[in-house]
C-alpha cells in the first residue's frame, strides 16, 4: 500500500527533523515515497535529511517559490496515486496513521480529499476545518472582529465552524493544507494540484473549492491524530508582510470563485484592513495601544 508525501520546507530544520523521524517511525507498514522540496532554506536542512533520512528525496526548488509552486514540484516527482500534502511542522504520534487513512479513503465513494484530527503542540485540539469563504465572513475577518466577538457574529461562527464536533467523521467544505490527502486521479479531474498564482495562503482553499465544484466530498476523520506545531514558517515573517500576503491571496481567491461585485466590495475592505493594521502596528510601537497581537 503506497503513498507519496510532499513536504515543503522553509527554514525549519529542527521541526523537519522531528516530522521525518515521526513519519518513518509510526508508518513502517506502508510504502512511503517522501519528497522534501526546499524553498531556499540555507539552514542545513539538506545535509540533515540526506544524512539521517536517505530514503527521502530532497529537492532544491531554486529559490523561495512559495507553497503552491513548491508542492507542485514535489507532485510532479511523486510516484504513487495517493498523495499527501504534509507540513514540516507536523509530528506523527500514532502507529499506522497513514495506512488507516489510505484504507478509509479507498473505502469511500466519491471522495476528493481527506484530513485527520490535528492537535496543538500541547496536545489540545486544533481547529482545522472551515466552511468556504463568503463575502460576509471575510469582511469580518478583515475588520479583525473575529478576534473579539467570534461567537456573536453568525458569519464568523459559521465560517470557523466553532461548534464543529471533531470526534466524529463528517463531510466538510475545506481542510487545512498542513495535512491533506488526495489522489492523482482527483487532482487530474479538478484541474491540477495547487494554483501557482497563490504564493502562500488560500491555495488549499482553492483546491477544496475545485473539489467541491466537481461534486466530490471532503472528509474529516478522527480515526487518527497528528500534532501540528502551527505556522512556524509563517511566524518568521513580519506582521505587515503576513497581512499583505493574506490580503493578496484572499483577493485572488475571490477573483477565481466570486462575482465581480463581490470582488469590488472586498477590495474596499482590504484597503480598510490595511489602514487598520498599519494603525495598530504604529500604535503599538508608540505604546499608545497594547501589544499588537491582541488585535491582529
Amino acid at each position: 500500500m503506497p503513498i507519496s508525501i510532499i513536504i515543503v520546507n522553509y527554514k525549519v530544520k529542527d521541526l523537519l527533523d522531528k516530522a521525518l523521524e515521526s513519519l518513518f517511525k509510526f508508518n513502517s507498514d506502508i510504502d512511503l515515497d517522501v519528497i522534501v522540496v526546499d524553498n531556499d532554506s540555507n539552514d542545513g536542512s539538506e545535509d540533515m535529511v540526506n544524512s539521517k533520512y536517505p530514503q527521502a528525496r530532497y529537492i532544491q526548488s531554486g529559490g523561495n517559490l512559495g507553497f503552491a509552486k513548491a508542492n507542485n514540484i514535489g507532485y510532479k516527482l511523486s510516484k504513487y496515486n495517493h498523495v499527501l500534502l504534509l507540513n514540516p511542522d507536523t509530528e506523527f504520534i500514532e502507529q499506522n496513521s497513514l495506512k488507516k487513512l489510505v484504507e478509509l479513503f479507498d473505502s469511500r465513494k466519491n471522495i476528493g480529499a481527506m484530513a485527520c484530527k490535528l492537535l496543538n503542540s500541547d496536545g489540545s485540539l486544533q481547529s482545522s476545518c472551515r466552511r468556504l469563504p463568503t463575502l460576509a465572513s471575510q469582511i469580518f475577518v478583515l475588520l479583525k472582529l473575529h478576534n473579539f466577538f467570534p461567537y456573536l457574529i453568525p458569519a464568523i461562527r459559521k465560517y470557523y465552524m466553532l461548534d464543529f464536533d471533531y470526534n466524529s467523521e463528517k463531510k466538510v467544505e475545506q481542510v487545512m493544507g498542513a495535512f491533506l490527502l488526495t489522489t492523482k486521479k482527483v487532482v487530474e479531474n479538478v484541474g491540477g494540484l495547487l494554483d501557482e498564482d497563490y504564493w502562500l495562503l488560500f491555495e488549499e482553499v482553492d483546491l477544496c473549492t475545485r473539489i467541491k465544484k466537481h461534486g466530490l466530498d471532503i472528509i474529516f476523520t478522527p480515526i487518527t491524530s497528528i500534532k501540528h506545531h502551527k505556522g512556524e514558517s509563517f511566524k518568521q515573517e513580519k506582521i505587515l508582510r503576513n497581512q499583505k500576503t493574506f490580503n493578496a491571496s484572499l483577493l485572488k481567491y475571490f477573483k477565481r470563485h466570486k462575482s465581480k461585485l463581490q470582488v469590488l466590495i472586498l477590495q474596499f475592505f482590504i484597503a480598510l484592513n490595511w489602514f487598520i493594521v498599519r494603525l495598530v502596528v504604529v500604535g503599538a510601537k508608540l505604546k499608545i495601544l497594547p501589544k499588537k497581537k491582541k488585535y491582529l
